[in-house]
């Protein structure tokens, strides 16, 4: 259940806002579609942020966005210290974009699970709020946003967002 993702999301990640939430379901029911242009800006991206990203919490190497979808969070921190091959990843992330079929009802159920989550006191937001910072997203048909910048000062996130079926390490 998607409820229990957020909710360890949100145990490791206190600080999250809700433009943090909305990426993670955007993420969960869509998949990495929106950060793909081509695979040579792709592989750019994930060059310079190796290049750049730094320090960082500890992460796990893999953070679950869906059980449904089978979306995950690849870490490139613990990614990179345990031996990962850029090129498979990056390989992993387009093919992702090219095959995984994001939905926008999921994307919507997942919120609902959100809203209900707030309205049970388990999220730091309300309702009302939650449903304020959605409706304009709705109405341009649930485009990508970034982390706050809470969360990026915070975590530094450096990751990308694959099937975990793509996930290969050593062949």
């Amino acid at each position: 259940m998607f409820e229990s993702i957020l909710l360890a999301q949100l145990a490791s990640y206190p600080a999250m806002q809700l433009a943090d939430i909305y990426k993670l379901i955007h993420q969960a029911a869509m998949g990495s579609e929106h950060a793909i242009r081509d695979e040579k800006s792709a592989g750019d991206w994930l060059t310079r942020e190796l290049a750049e990203m730094g320090e960082g919490p500890v992460e796990p190497l893999v953070d679950p966005l869906s059980g449904e979808t089978g979306i995950v969070r690849v870490h490139l921190r613990p990614y990179i210290a345990s031996g990962g091959d850029p090129a498979k990843l990056l390989e992993a992330f387009v093919r992702t974009a090219n095959q995984h079929n994001g939905s926008t009802d999921r994307l919507e159920r997942y919120w609902a699970e959100a809203i209900s989550l707030a309205e049970s006191g388990q999220l730091p937001f309300s309702e009302p709020e939650m449903q304020r910072f959605f409706e304009p997203l709705k109405a341009q048909n649930f485009p990508a946003v970034h982390h706050s910048p809470e969360y990026e000062h915070l975590y530094h996130p450096a990751y990308r967002v694959i099937l975990q079926e793509y996930l290969t390490f050593n062949g």
